[in-house]
């Protein structure tokens, strides 16, 4: 039984990573919108987003001691929605704050963020 957990974590270990979807020109397009940094929420709560490197479009969502791969999606409304399929986690993100959602759950989890760019924006 050893030898085969071995055997079958060599081999897994081994295999190549799967390759993620290219990323389409909108998604790219609304990645240049997204605010980076840490965003101070309601509660005390805090939340970081930082780009991926050497992955354009995507980034690193960083809430407690979990961290998210966030990925652009399109929207209609001008709204930048970046959202972790796997885990359902959704970052919005609109001029005046940002929240982070728990879709499969449809639960606000963090609301009320601020990244210093809204901040200057809510100030003015």
């Amino acid at each position: 039984m050893y030898r085969t957990a071995l055997a079958l974590a060599a081999c897994c270990l081994t295999l190549p990573a799967l390759a993620a979807e290219p990323l389409s020109n909108g998604q790219i397009e609304a990645a240049g919108r997204v605010y980076t940094g840490t965003a101070a929420c309601e509660f005390n709560q805090a939340v970081s987003l930082t780009p991926v490197d050497g992955k354009p479009g995507h980034f690193t969502l960083g809430y407690k001691k979990a961290r998210y791969t966030m990925v652009p999606q399109e929207t209609s409304t001008g709204a930048v929605r970046l959202e972790d399929a796997k885990s359902g986690m959704v970052w919005l993100q609109i001029p005046s704050k940002s929240m982070l959602m728990d879709a499969k759950r449809g639960q606000r989890v963090a609301d009320a963020c601020m990244m210093e760019q809204q901040r200057t924006m809510a100030s003015r």
